[in-house]
């Protein structure tokens, strides 16, 4: 997961994934590593994405927020990823 720590929709997803996992106690068992792009500019520079929060299993994109996703929206989109993973 790609995110940054000034992005609102960053920390709609953040909020996702923690109730989310709450909800469904299998999630909780989904390794998801969390890259802060400012910090990691080297390791975001290798992926295609154009917006954050992005979410990817190894280069496949699952997920990538866009301008005036609601809080629904991007809780959707995050539990489709989770059941990817769980599928996966």
């Amino acid at each position: 997961m790609f995110y940054l720590d000034d992005c609102g929709y960053c920390h709609k997803a953040h909020k996702a994934l923690d109730e989310l996992m709450a909800e469904k106690p299998a999630y909780r068992d989904i390794k998801i590593t969390k890259i802060e792009e400012n910090e990691h500019m080297d390791i975001a520079e290798q992926y295609d994405y154009y917006a954050v929060p992005s979410f990817f299993d190894g280069k496949t994109k699952l997920f990538e927020a866009h301008l005036y996703m609601s809080y629904e929206d991007i809780r959707e989109e995050v539990r489709k990823v989770l059941d990817y993973a769980l599928a996966d």
